[in-house]
Order: structure tokens, then C-alpha cells, then sequence
């Protein structure tokens, strides 16, 4: 029997059922038990089971720590990951966190740990031991990323003195271009980059400051959550600033005596509920001791379960006052916000600024106003 086409069996698996003539004489045992796990997940989207999104030659019904077993077996590391989020984030197959067969085989990521921070009500202390493992690995990998991105923004202010070191925040760009002028070719319009210039930066004295980082624990802002916790350990102790770190939804939490354990501090955390942004402003301005020195940083959605004038009047104050409020839709490594746009333009027009970074952005804002 001629093998099927390798080409025509990944179409084939793409597409389904439907396009079974790409397949006359079937796929192969390989490709028809992908079909079988694929469909599995997959075949829960309304619009797949309308198409008859159905498995090849191997057993349907599945088990999850089945079909895990199975993508482990059957799908290189870079698919596994993808399939695993699309089950937890997409399909919120909540066994995948809260089985310990299969937390014991699944592989630590992001995605798991936001399934771990939501469902963790739902685990008994076996299986929450468990779940403290993806955890601490997640979490261990963000830091080591974080840290120096984060940090570097604090090493002092950008001065005109050259330097060796390639980073592009600290890039050149009127020094690099009179370096390079040489090198300009008139026939193509282009100025060839053959000595890129870097600024270094001193560091310098700078008064104290505050950060005070207020975070929407509803079950949107999961990713914010995680990479605020991450981000506040990563500037706690730094020379010149002190940093809060506060949790709200319809109450609000002070998570600064855990910041230096931001394992222990996301196991605390309680995803979804209400959200009063409001309460959480008024706590966070009662933090504040010199407010012409200090950064607000609200993480939310700005969809206000509260009090929404009374949020806007607490916004204006603050700035008024001469304190920095920044108000972000989000904050994680993509930077992509989902919010409320007109609470956003109206937080705009009493002085805040508003957008969506990541942790290093945020660590480039405050260290600006720092070292004015």
C-alpha cells in the first residue's frame, strides 16, 4: 500500500473530515492518531462540530491525561505548548490544572499558570502542591527574564557619553547618524550603519520616590496580575524607590510584605468577583507621603463596578496634587489592551496618562521621573 502524501496529511489534518479526498486510501496510524487528539480539543468549537470534525482510526474517547500522553508522543515541544494553552485558555478543560496525573506530566508554562492562579480554589492540598510547582518554575523563568530589563532602566539617567555597550534604549540616533554620514550612497537614498553609537548612563542621587501598583485581580487581568507580581519584586529594594503592591477587586488586599516572594504572593491572589477601582485608588492615595514623588500605576480594565465619578474625581486629586497616575490597560510581555475606552478618555482628561506596557516600559516611566 502506497504511503499517503506527508504534504496532503498535514492538510488534511488542518481541515478535516471535510477534506478526506486530499487522503483517498486514509491516513497513516501516525497521522490519523494526531486527527484523533486534534479532534479531541478542537472538535469542542461549535463551527468544528457543524463540519464533522471526526477523529481517524484511534479511540475517541479519550481521557485528558490520555490525550496528553498522546500530543507528548505524537507533537514536537513548540505544538505541545500551543495545544496545551488552546485546552486550558481556550477550552478551560480545568482537569489539565487540577488532575495530579496530569499536572505531573504537564509541561510549565505562562498559559498553565494562569489556569493554576484561577482554579487553585478548586484543589485539594495534593494537587495544589502540585500546581505550586508550575508556579515556582514559571515564575523562576519570568524573574531571570525581568530582572536585568527592569533593573537597567535604574542604572542611571543617559548622559553624552559614549558607550560600548549595544542596548537600544540607550541608541544614538543623532550621534549615529553624523558617525555615518560617510557612507551615505546618493544613487539608493541610503546611509549605511557601519558604526552605531550608544549613550552611557551615570548614576546619580536622586530623592525617594513611591510606586504604588494597584492590580485588578478580576479574571481578565490574570497575565497583568502575574507579570505585576513579577515586575514588583523585580524594583523592590532598588536605591530611590519604595514600592507597593496592592490587589483589589471589590476589596482590597496589601500584597507588599510578599513582594520578595512572588510565588507566595499569586498563590494568594483570588482571580475574578467584583471590581471597585474606586476603593482601590482611595487606598492607594493614602499610601502616598510626598506626592509630587510619587507613580500610580493602575492595572485594570477600567470597567468600574463602583463608584465611576467617584473614580475620576480620585484620579483628578491625585494629579492635581502633583502625583504621576498611570493608568494601564495592561501589563505583560504583549503589551495588548482590552479595556474600557471611554473610562480611559475620561481618566485622559483629568490628567492621567493611559496606555498598555511591559514591565520594562514601566520600569523606563518611573526611572524617568525619578531622574528628572
Amino acid at each position: 500500500m502506497t504511503e499517503p502524501d506527508p504534504a496532503l496529511q498535514r492538510w488534511r489534518l488542518v481541515l478535516g473530515e471535510p477534506a478526506g479526498t486530499l487522503c483517498p486510501g486514509g491516513l497513516s496510524q501516525g497521522a490519523a492518531d494526531q486527527d484523533t487528539a486534534l479532534t479531541w480539543l478542537y472538535g469542542r468549537d461549535p463551527d468544528n462540530a457543524k463540519r464533522d470534525l471526526r477523529g481517524g482510526a484511534g479511540d475517541s474517547d479519550l481521557t485528558t491525561v490520555d490525550w496528553l500522553d498522546t500530543v507528548h508522543r505524537l507533537f514536537p515541544k513548540e505544538t505541545i505548548e500551543r495545544l496545551e494553552r488552546d485546552a486550558v485558555e481556550r477550552y478551560q478543560i480545568d482537569d489539565v490544572v487540577t488532575n495530579p496525573e496530569v499536572l505531573a506530566r504537564v509541561e510549565p508554562n505562562q498559559a498553565l499558570l494562569g489556569a493554576v492562579l484561577r482554579t487553585k480554589h478548586l484543589m485539594n492540598p495534593e494537587v495544589l502542591a502540585l500546581a505550586r510547582r508550575i508556579v515556582e518554575r514559571v515564575v523562576r523563568e519570568l524573574l531571570d527574564k525581568l530582572r536585568t530589563e527592569v533593573r537597567t532602566s535604574f542604572h542611571g539617567t543617559r548622559v553624552r557619553r559614549p558607550s560600548n555597550i549595544p542596548l537600544a534604549r540607550n541608541f544614538d540616533f543623532r550621534g549615529t547618524i553624523k558617525a555615518n554620514l560617510g557612507h551615505y550612497r546618493p544613487a539608493d537614498k541610503r546611509l549605511v550603519i557601519e558604526r552605531p553609537r550608544f549613550h552611557s548612563r551615570a548614576r546619580k542621587h536622586v530623592e525617594q520616590w513611591q510606586l504604588v501598583l494597584l492590580v485588578d485581580q478580576s479574571g481578565s487581568m490574570v497575565d497583568s496580575v502575574i507579570h505585576s507580581a513579577v515586575t514588583a519584586a523585580c524594583l523592590w529594594g532598588l536605591p530611590g524607590l519604595r514600592t507597593h503592591l496592592i490587589a483589589f477587586d471589590t476589596n482590597v488586599v496589601d500584597l507588599t510584605a510578599d513582594v520578595t516572594d512572588p510565588v507566595e504572593l499569586l498563590m494568594k491572589v483570588q482571580l475574578g468577583g467584583g471590581t471597585n477601582i474606586a476603593k482601590a485608588v482611595q487606598y492607594g492615595a493614602g499610601l502616598i507621603t510626598t506626592p509630587r514623588r510619587c507613580v500610580v500605576a493602575l492595572i485594570s480594565d477600567f470597567y468600574e463596578g463602583g463608584d465611576s465619578e467617584r473614580l475620576v474625581g480620585l484620579v483628578r486629586s491625585l494629579c492635581q496634587q502633583g502625583t504621576e497616575f498611570l493608568g494601564l490597560a495592561a501589563l505583560d510581555g504583549e503589551a495588548t489592551p482590552n479595556y474600557d475606552r471611554e473610562m480611559g478618555k475620561r481618566l485622559v482628561g483629568v490628567g492621567a496618562h493611559v496606555g498598555a506596557m511591559t514591565p520594562g516600559q514601566l520600569a523606563d516611566f518611573v526611572a524617568e521621573r525619578i531622574g528628572r
